[in-house]
């Protein structure tokens, strides 16, 4: 069943063409990645898809008894709308219904009386009417997983990365017939982004996207088309089938046009030769030399991207960690943590957000101060620090400009020198573009420019922050072939697997309360050890069950004895022992009181991330003191 055809699309800006008469289609259950280069069309083709933009000739026709949502890469809210009211803003009958129980519930509980008994009573019929009540359940998940817990926030509030999780969740709970996903693991952690692999996979939806994230398009998508030179070629297969046939298509393509340049020249030589042959008879020969001549020429020399400036000297001595410790109120970054930085390792660094990656950075560019310990370097480190946040720029300034503040020669890894328009030039930066302004760059260009303020200094020591962030599948292959040659010391955090298990030796494992752990091997097989070691914990947790607290056992079953077996005698409790008993109800009694109070704080959620860590570690405590309190009240009870 067919969902979508694009059929002879067109578009041009100025003497720009970004594709010419490009056409596919996407049938129901098909997964489909858009792939180009940065400037080549990607958005402005799902533009024209989803009509926010209109095509120079061309059209684009959905089914007609399908929804269809779009997530942009950059998503747009009322401003004055909470992150509930966003959410719900939809003509989804069962989402509507949701929102309706939910509100009559609300109003029910803060004042009860005739009308809201009533409203709650149609809300919940209505709910079993759609049944509703398992969306109830998977927004909850959604939320969770997305961790947007400020639901009662206002729009206008929030940064850009919690825009672009609620906009997320409104689409995927919205579950629609086509879903358009442009960049849709932008602000997304790793684990977030590993469970909407297996959400988009586990579910019947029609996908198309464009991501830069290998692993992630690898997982979900089975088709892709690619827009390259103006055209679009399709790849019935993943991204490792993509990049075989990608490299077939170019050297077949390549043979040709070879062919068509020696066969041009022997025709070439005829028109020469041969004036009075160009007759009425000799016609068809003309025709078809002025196509072997397009065909000749129709190959573009692709120009690429060049990392090859200079690395300063390393000495002996590079980084060291003595004893560091961190921690902003109870939350720990790090605790303890001692280690020396060899010549050459590249590392990177993993764990949830809100655990203090970017502080760990920080602190090493001096722009946190630990709590405790000491951090030393080498008199010959050169930092480069490539942060999440980016080059800050004067719109105004144009771009040969910021290079040319920094350095108007830049030395070359072979020794040689080149001006700050040639450097421009390889990172393809053309004439126009670097005496144009900076306001006029796009994302993936300010992100280019800005490694290259970094690269530049000639730095031997690397600090990257999230560095695959709007940068092309091409560029991010360039940029790995660097680093995989770089001498000096690599720190990496990205949410970016596939970059992160191409570059790292090791990692460092940000576990939580403080603990650093040092895995010797890159993601995935710190991944493939972490899901042995959870099985293996699944399974004593199986084996040896922990006890369930007082208020889940009120019923406790009776113990079977053998018939003519007379049952022990009861030891009778001592009075200390009794005393203990009833200190332990007290103690049940407030510690289920303060999981109820925790409980609901983190359901309301809170503005601080702080805060809603150290009540997730405080629920943690809780259960584990119930539990041990509540074995100690079963074994005493015994006496009673």
């Amino acid at each position: 069943m067919n969902y979508l055809s694009v059929e002879s699309v067109s578009k041009s800006f100025g003497s720009k063409l970004l594709f010419d008469k490009i056409s596919f289609g996407l049938n129901q259950g098909q997964r489909m990645a858009l792939i180009a280069k940065n400037g080549a069309g990607k958005s402005t083709l799902l533009k024209i898809i989803t009509t926010n933009e209109i095509p120079d000739e061309g059209s684009v026709t959905f089914r007609k008894d399908i929804t269809v949502t779009y997530l942009n890469q950059n998503p747009e809210f009322d401003e004055s709308n909470t992150v509930i009211e966003a959410i719900y803003n939809t003509n989804n009958p069962a989402l509507n219904a949701v929102r309706n129980y939910e509100e009559a519930l609300t109003a029910f509980e803060v004042d009860y009386n005739d009308n809201t008994s009533t409203q709650l009573e149609l809300a919940t019929a209505e709910m079993d009417k759609l049944e509703a009540w398992g969306v109830e359940a998977k927004i909850q998940e959604i939320l969770q997983r997305l961790k947007i817990a400020f639901l009662d926030k206002q729009i206008s509030m929030l940064s850009g990365g919690q825009k672009k999780r609620v906009a997320l969740a409104k689409v995927l709970i919205n579950e629609p017939d086509l879903l358009i996903l442009d960049e849709p693991t932008n602000h997304l952690d790793v684990e977030m982004i590993e469970w909407l692999e297996n959400y988009l996979v586990s579910r019947d939806l029609t996908l198309l996207l464009v991501t830069h994230d290998r692993y992630f398009l690898d997982s979900v998508c089975t088709e892709i088309v690619e827009i390259d030179n103006g055209k679009l070629h399709h790849y019935r297969g993943n991204f490792q089938y993509f990049v075989e046939k990608k490299a077939e298509r170019e050297m077949m393509e390549n043979s040709e046009i070879d062919k068509a340049k020696n066969l041009y020249r022997r025709e070439l030589e005829w028109v020469r030769k041969m004036p009075k042959a160009r007759g009425t008879k000799a016609k068809y020969r003309v025709d078809s030399f002025y196509e072997t001549k397009d065909k000749a020429f129709s190959k573009q020399t692709e120009e690429k991207l060049e990392l090859g400036v200079k690395m300063s000297r390393i000495g002996g001595k590079i980084l060291e960690f003595i004893k560091i410790k961190k921690a902003f109120g109870e939350t720990k970054i790090v605790n303890n943590f001692s280690y020396i930085f060899k010549k050459g390792e590249k590392i990177g660094i993993i764990g949830k957000n809100g655990v203090g990656k970017s502080t760990f950075l920080n602190m090493i560019m001096g722009l946190e101060m630990p709590d405790g310990g000491t951090i030393q370097s080498g008199e010959t480190i050169v930092f480069g620090y490539y942060s999440q946040e980016g080059l800050k720029l004067n719109e105004d300034k144009r771009v040969i400009e910021v290079v040319k503040d920094i350095a108007e020669f830049i030395p070359l890894a072979d020794g040689s020198k080149l001006s700050a328009s040639g450097l421009l030039t390889k990172f393809l930066f053309p004439p126009d573009v670097q005496y144009g302004f900076v306001s006029k760059l796009s994302g993936g260009e300010r992100r280019r420019l800005y490694l290259m303020t970094i690269l530049i200094k000639n730095p031997n020591f690397l600090i990257l922050d999230e560095p695959t962030n709007d940068l092309d599948i091409v560029t991010l292959s360039v940029l790995e072939d660097f680093l995989t040659n770089f001498q000096g010391c690599v720190l990496i955090v990205t949410h970016d697997r596939y970059f992160m298990d191409k570059m790292v030796d090791h990692l460092f494992v940000f576990e939580g309360e403080g603990v650093v752990r040092d895995f010797p091997g890159n993601y995935t097989e710190y991944r493939d050890k972490k899901e042995i070691e959870d099985k293996t914990q699944r399974k004593i947790d199986t084996e040896n069950p922990k006890p369930n607290t007082v208020a889940e056992n009120k019923i406790e079953p009776i113990k079977e004895t053998k018939t003519g077996e007379p049952s022990a005698p009861k030891r009778k409790l001592s009075f200390k022992e009794k005393f203990e008993f009833e200190q332990l109800e007290k103690d049940i009694v407030a510690l289920e009181a303060e999981k109820t109070k925790v409980t609901n704080l983190l359901n309301a959620g809170s503005d601080n991330h702080e805060d809603v860590i150290k009540w997730s570690d405080r629920i943690g405590a809780i259960l584990k003191e119930l539990d041990n309190k509540s074995l100690q009240w079963l074994e005493l009870s015994e006496g009673i």
